[in-house]
């Protein structure tokens, strides 16, 4: 780790670190609060990763769309409409409706192959936008000024990286320019997410492995052709089995490579200060 102790990170002059954990306990939040406070650089792991790495990809799926309706065809043809994605850093709408859900086509659903296949196009752009992370890091205090630096990564980032390898060279990278904090949510935490994504299931990504698992058990269990799956139910039964799945590999992440901070205290989290005592008590109770 860049900071063994707490007195390392009191004193460090340009503070670094990536935030990581399950999507919706905070690591956006906490972000654009410290990046509100005028020091902090934000850098997007999900924002990079639509516009930089897939924003072709997602582009080219709208004009997909756009090139069935006559009206719409024409105008693309002649190059008199231009059709992009409006992706933020709190939408990020374009990037997960381009990563689609498997099943019926008539409920929206997409081939599983052609799911794997934008699922591994994610994959690649997930480790190469983690990788940008020491270039962002030189330019936000180079080119803009910045004092200090965050990393908000997607809840994804434990399904492309290997934890209990130390030679894994996207964790190598990180931890080399970053303090990997873990934000580590409660049961109710769990509970919450649950009933949040049953509410609007959403695509996401999942390592292939534990896909192709989850798709022919779904099948199996439920006696299923895969044009006969509904799409979101599928994707919300495979949500409380990937919360499972991750946490040990969250916890790894955070045992070799990092600290953990919990998610209740992020919540209390107010202001830049706040933060940084926030992690180094979690330095002092490594």
């Amino acid at each position: 780790m860049i900071y063994q102790c707490a007195d390392d990170w009191r004193d460090c002059a340009h503070k670094r670190v990536l935030l990581f954990g399950m999507s919706g306990l905070g690591k956006t939040h906490v972000s654009a609060m410290l990046r509100g406070g005028g020091e902090w650089f934000h850098y997007s792991i999900d924002y990079r990763i639509g516009t930089r790495y897939m924003g072709e990809h997602i582009a080219d799926n709208f004009k997909r769309e756009a090139m069935k309706v006559p009206l719409l065809r024409e105008l693309l043809l002649t190059d008199s409409v231009y059709i992009a994605s409006n992706i933020t850093f709190h939408n990020l709408a374009p990037l997960s409706t381009y990563l689609g859900k498997p099943g019926a086509p008539d409920r929206g659903g997409l081939p599983f192959a052609e799911y794997m296949r934008r699922q591994e196009q994610h994959r690649e752009a997930e480790i190469a936008a983690l990788m940008d992370t020491p270039r962002f890091i030189d330019k936000a205090g180079s080119l803009y000024g910045y004092a200090h630096f965050v990393c908000d990564s997607g809840g994804s980032i434990c399904e492309v990286v290997a934890p209990e390898n130390p030679e894994d060279p996207v964790l190598k990278t990180l931890s080399d320019n970053l303090l990997l904090v873990w934000i580590k949510g409660s049961d109710a935490h769990t509970e919450e997410l649950v009933r949040r994504f049953d509410r609007a299931p959403k695509p996401m990504y999942y390592q292939p492995e534990f896909l192709r698992a989850a798709w022919e058990d779904y099948l199996k269990t439920h006696r299923l052709g895969e044009t006969q799956v509904d799409p979101d139910a599928f994707v919300r039964w495979t949500y409380a089995r990937a919360l499972a799945h991750r946490q040990p590999r969250y916890a790894a992440m955070a045992e070799n490579w990092g600290v953990t901070v919990l998610a209740e205290d992020v919540a209390a989290v107010k202001t830049p200060a706040d933060f940084e005592a926030l992690i180094a008590e979690a330095l002092e109770s490594r």
